[in-house]
């Protein structure tokens, strides 16, 4: 694990967006395609932002979430919404959004669906995950009932998930799928953030889901 600290979220932000975009360039002009997982939540909005401002060939970049609620995109908690409002503007309108939510299935079977799909893309060129207070990333949550199976090493790319912490079933890529991401980021803000984080660090996935990936990530923190 790396770890990265800012004098605030405004650097963060910008500095971790310059890179990204160096990575993304960097496949394009390599493979000729990029992808990249997004997380949902308040705190990546300012970098959707700034990535939408960045010149690439966008329409070489697949990008979807790393999980998804099970609410359709019209929907205020969406990631998909975010991603599309937020990232899928300007310069980078003509990037591909691959949904985890498909409306005519239940949570399982849009999983198994969607698995062909992410293996295609797989390594992710980048993937950007948070961190709840709870350790959880991505919707890893401790306590959730497909979790031994999504940590797994023979895991399906895309699970579906219930927990307790969650109000809504889920999808998410599986801990194999996001730490297999050839750059991978970490995002947190805050003091207890960190606090969870060093947490995590000697806790189990079982317990701690977010120590899962820790090993292959760079972590981005300001207070």
């Amino acid at each position: 694990m790396e770890f990265r600290e800012y004098p605030d979220a405004e650097a963060l932000f910008l500095a971790l967006a310059s890179q990204i975009a160096g990575e993304l360039g960097q496949a394009l002009r390599g493979a000729g395609t990029a992808t990249i997982a997004l997380p949902g939540g308040s705190t990546p909005g300012p970098l959707l932002d700034l990535l939408s401002d960045v010149d690439l060939d966008w329409m070489q970049v697949t990008v979807l979430p790393t999980d998804e609620r099970w609410v359709p995109e019209t929907d205020p908690r969406s990631n998909a919404r975010l991603i599309r409002s937020r990232l899928l503007q300007g310069a980078a309108a003509g990037a591909r959004l691959l949904p985890l939510y498909v409306p005519s299935l239940d949570p399982a079977a849009a999983a198994a669906r969607l698995g062909a799909d992410v293996s295609a893309l797989l390594p992710l060129t980048t993937a950007v995950l948070g961190m709840g207070a709870d350790m959880h990333t991505a919707s890893l949550f401790p306590e959730a009932d497909h979790l031994e199976l999504a940590l797994a090493s023979d895991a399906p790319p895309v699970i579906d998930m219930t927990a307790p912490a969650a109000p809504e079933p889920r999808v998410t890529l599986s801990a194999g799928v996001l730490k297999g991401a050839m750059n991978l980021h970490l995002v947190i803000l805050g003091a207890d953030k960190r606090a969870a984080l060093e947490r995590a660090q000697g806790l189990p996935p079982e317990l701690a889901p977010v120590r899962a990936v820790l090993d292959n990530a760079t972590v981005h923190w300001a207070e």
